[in-house]
């Protein structure tokens, strides 16, 4: 038999029966969490910050009932003329306590809790909504939308009926959807990620591999994964600003080349200053998204943008 055991020592008067046998419940969980079998002795700032994690798990499903989650859009835009040509949906939470919170707070949370399924679908139908209205703004000359999917989601049997039934219901062809998925997604034995894949690729609907670079696949591996897309990882765009960036462009351009001989686009993330933005472009990459072009935005934003680039095409005032 084995023990994990949290361990609490404070004064009498700072506490009462109900935070104390809190804390040290928490405190055991953090043990058994560090391997079990041990103990671990309370520590005031992760205690808090263990009851704020807890607290938005709970409460997440909730939220998302209650209309507290809001999806901005990040520009993606064609390297050679500068053009918008998509978007990438990301979620956020403006939660009543803690003020807005990035993805980077809960998304986690919610893989670990498995609420990312319901929230994954919520993003998702928002996102194809908003390309509906820009599609009937604009036209041709909308944007198509970038959604990100958990690896968890890849695993759903209704990820194809559900993709399908969004598309139909807003009169959306499948180009105007690009599924974004990470190297993890694809790093199991299990083929049923790449099974889901196929099915929506056959549909045509865009799939793009997303922060590549990070993980442990190669180019050549990537023959047998259905895509359309890369997006090279934001190191890529850090190596790219220093000095002796050229080795890197060397690198990125070979990466490019390869990708261009299996028929995918490239998009360069994190692009923030003008020298990284001709690099990533002298390289190949096709298309690049990031704070030198635009930041994470509202959708009303977004049409500004697309207003300035295409004045003829809005159609939002017919009567």
């Amino acid at each position: 038999m084995t023990a994990s055991i949290g361990v609490v020592e404070q004064p009498v008067a700072d506490t009462n029966l109900e935070d104390l046998l809190q804390a040290a419940d928490i405190t055991m969980y953090r043990a058994k969490a560090d391997g079990k079998a041990r103990y671990a002795v309370f520590d005031r700032n992760r205690n808090e910050s263990e009851v704020v994690r807890a607290t938005l798990t709970a409460t997440m499903l909730a939220a998302v009932e209650r209309g507290e989650f809001f999806v901005e859009y990040q520009p993606l835009f064609r390297l050679r003329d500068r053009s918008l040509i998509g978007v990438e949906a990301l979620v956020r939470w403006r939660h009543p306590t803690l003020g807005v919170l990035g993805p980077e707070r809960f998304i986690d949370l919610a893989e670990e809790s498995g609420s990312i399924v319901q929230l994954g679908r919520w993003v998702l139908v928002r996102a194809c909504e908003q390309a509906r209205t820009w599609v009937d703004r604009f036209g041709a000359a909308a944007p198509f939308v970038s959604v990100n999917l958990a690896p968890r989601q890849l695993y759903e049997p209704a990820l194809v009926a559900d993709v399908t039934e969004i598309l139909v219901d807003n009169r959306l062809e499948p180009a105007s959807l690009q599924l974004e998925l990470t190297e993890q997604a694809l790093m199991s034995d299990d083929t049923e990620p790449l099974t889901m894949l196929t099915k929506l690729h056959a549909m045509g609907v865009r799939i793009a591999l997303d922060d590549f670079g990070t993980g442990y696949w190669n180019i050549p591996d990537l023959r047998r994964l259905p895509l359309h897309e890369l997006k090279l990882a934001g190191s890529f765009a850090m190596g790219l600003q220093s000095p002796s960036g050229l080795v890197d462009q060397r690198i990125v351009a070979a990466l490019v080349d390869l990708a261009h001989a299996l028929g995918l686009t490239v998009t360069a993330e994190g692009i923030e200053t003008p020298a990284q933005f001709g690099r990533f472009r002298a390289a190949g990459c096709d298309t690049g998204q990031g704070s030198l072009f635009a930041p994470p935005a509202a959708p009303e934003r977004i049409d500004d943008l697309l207003r300035a680039v295409h004045p003829l095409c809005d159609v939002s005032t017919e009567a």
